[in-house]
Order: structure tokens, then sequence, then C-alpha cells
């Protein structure tokens, strides 16, 4: 299966994560914990974890099309719930 990691500079991820499970909790399965939730799509799952000063972020796919959308969907999502915050997302395989 298809994978991409993130590693995003934010004293913000507990907030952002947070955020974003509640938004997504609506539509799909969310697993949502105090420090790492994961959040399942049709075709693949995104694992958020906490740690001090980052926002660690992991998207795997049933295949590499599918990363690649998923990849827009998260970094837009994420934008979003960050607010004023600009996040850097550099995504890598």
């Amino acid at each position: 299966m298809p994978m991409s990691r993130a590693e995003i500079a934010t004293e913000s991820g507990a907030r952002v994560m947070n955020r974003l499970c509640k938004h997504w909790a609506h539509k799909l399965e969310v697993e949502q914990g105090e420090v790492e939730s994961r959040v399942t799509f049709a075709d693949g799952s995104c694992v958020m974890r906490i740690e001090p000063g980052r926002l660690l972020v992991a998207i795997e796919a049933l295949e590499e099309e599918s990363l690649d959308r998923l990849e827009g969907v998260v970094d837009s999502h994420l934008q979003r719930m960050a607010g004023d915050e600009e996040l850097v997302i550099v995504w890598e395989n």
C-alpha cells in the first residue's frame, strides 16, 4: 500500500487534530485520542500524532492515485483547521 508522511512544525498540533477529527466525524469513521487519531476514508486512512512542537501525519492508500488525492484532501483540511497559522506541509513517500 502506498504511504506518505509529513512532519508539520506547529505548537497547535492538538487543536488542529481535534478540530479536524470533529469535522470529519460527521461523515467518516474517526478514532480520536489525546495524542493520536485515525481517520478512515473509503480508499485509505490518515493517522495524526501530536509530539512537542510538531504534528506527524501519515496517509496510507489502496493505490497511488488515491494517495495523491488524499494528500490534497488532508493538506487543505489541515490548513483550514489551523486558522491564521500557515502550516508548511511537505509529503514524503
